[in-house]
């Protein structure tokens, strides 16, 4: 879904202190920003921000920071964690978020800086000639190795079957152990699940969420 511009976000994620502008140049020093040793999780295509403010509000020992390209996004993201903090009535202080095209997310992180990622919901490219844009696929999973830690984990969500079949292949061959793995998520013994805005819109429609765990070997 094409988003409109909205030329007003720019100006005003670059206000927060939770945006960071250059990203690039804190590779290597994420806990500097965050002034912690705290693990740090990433959310590939964090959309509008409710994972993680919920992640974040829920776990300060952990570090997270939500990715996705467009400024539109990320205002709404920044203003979720705004209000948790007025309604928690405290700084919600180990959130951050980037705007940057995924496929040069290696240039972001060092070697050894990221515990966790979270990939929700993402596009699933279905044609052939356009699965390499998948962020599962080989070619993403070679990038995140990059900068995961030893027996990091990758934690997978989709509605699309497809895309949740090939994926548990692309793991499996780029040196990764499915854990777990459910093709309906919400009928599992699965309890830590933390809903993203488009889970809990696709399951009030009946949809399955298919979902799988993944460990770096």
């Amino acid at each position: 879904m094409r988003l409109r511009k909205k030329w007003w976000a720019r100006p005003e994620i670059e206000k927060s202190n939770i945006f960071v502008e250059n990203p690039s140049d804190s590779k290597g020093d994420w806990n500097n920003v965050f002034k912690n040793n705290n693990e740090i999780h990433l959310e590939l295509g964090c959309g509008r921000g409710q994972f993680v403010t919920n992640l974040a509000t829920k776990n300060r020992n952990i570090n997270y920071i939500g990715v996705d390209l467009k400024d539109e996004v990320i205002v709404y993201a920044i203003r979720k964690v705004e209000k948790a903090e007025r309604e928690d009535k405290s700084n919600i202080d180990n959130a951050r978020f980037i705007t940057m095209n995924i496929m040069g997310i290696a240039d972001v992180f060092d070697e050894n800086e990221v515990g966790k990622i979270y990939i929700n919901f993402c596009n699933p490219w279905p044609k052939a000639r356009h699965n390499k844009r998948r962020l599962t696929h080989n070619n993403f999973l070679k990038e995140y190795k990059k900068f995961l830690k030893p027996e990091a984990e990758i934690w997978f969500k989709t509605d699309d079957k497809g895309l949740f079949e090939d994926s548990l292949e692309y793991f499996k061959e780029s040196g990764f152990k499915v854990t777990y793995s459910t093709y309906d998520l919400h009928n599992s013994d699965f309890r830590e699940n933390v809903k993203t805005e488009y889970e809990e819109k696709f399951s009030k429609m009946g949809m399955n969420i298919m979902f799988l765990t993944a460990k770096l070997l």
